[in-house]
């Protein structure tokens, strides 16, 4: 966007603290749908060498390592179903927590000896790596060929894509950006052509004034639905108690 940082004062902290001790962030918002263009831009730009799209390792979480092992063990899926709903839904809940706080799950531990077995073989790979896959932002730029600092691999999509996490790619000293794909972007350039199209009016969406009072209307009767930021029931409620 065109939003100046300075003229609109915008917390510089944010970008740089100086009780930071990792590299700042840098995130860039794209339209969606172009952000592969992005991707090539810089691959030409700095060499295609030099770029490349970072791995992130998805783990086995409570739940799903549950169903995992159940599907080893040979289970039946309504058998494995049913023990897997009884663990509390939480991003970060572990078996050994959902023990304590789930009554019907630990009856059927201690009764069953097969959801014992179950459960038990579960706890041993709970946190392990279980896929890898491409970081929906991530990407590192480097001022020679990566594969003199990282070791690289091509994704299933044919990505060139580092070995290396987010933090492990941090640790040897590579730039690190965020290259964010906006569904929000795609559709306010989408709404803009459908205007165009539709009523022959061109709409510059940066130069339409962050004071407009129908705007400011739309946000005190909670009228947010889509807007990126602002639609969860706390904004709406926030914005309509302003």
């Amino acid at each position: 966007t065109d939003i100046d940082p300075i003229e609109n004062d915008l917390i510089f902290e944010r970008f740089l603290n100086e009780e930071r001790i990792s590299p700042p962030d840098i995130d860039i918002d794209f339209c969606e749908a172009r952000r592969g263009e992005v991707i090539e831009y810089v691959t030409k730009k700095y060499g295609r060498d030099n770029v490349a799209q970072i791995i992130t390792f998805g783990t086995m979480k409570a739940k799903a390592v549950v169903r995992d092992v159940g599907r080893v063990m040979d289970l039946s899926y309504a058998e494995v179903d049913k023990i897997a709903k009884m663990i509390p839904f939480d991003l970060k809940m572990t078996l050994e927590r959902a023990l304590e706080e789930s009554p019907p799950l630990k009856e059927a531990y201690q009764k069953e000896p097969r959801v014992k077995e179950l459960i038990d073989i579960s706890k041993r790979l709970e946190g392990t790596t279980r896929h890898a896959s491409t970081h929906a932002a991530g990407v590192v730029i480097a001022p020679e060929p990566l594969t003199d600092l990282v070791p690289l691999f091509k994704s299933n999509t044919g990505d060139v894509t580092t070995q290396f996490d987010m933090k492990g790619c941090e640790r040897i000293g590579l730039l690190k950006m965020d290259f964010l794909g906006l569904r929000t972007l795609t559709l306010i350039d989408n709404c803009v052509k459908m205007v165009e199209a539709q009523l022959g009016i061109h709409v510059d969406p940066e130069k339409i004034p962050l004071d407009d009072a129908k705007t400011f209307e739309l946000f005190t009767r909670g009228k947010t639905s889509g807007l990126f930021q602002f639609e969860s029931d706390g904004m709406r409620r926030a914005n309509s108690g302003l």
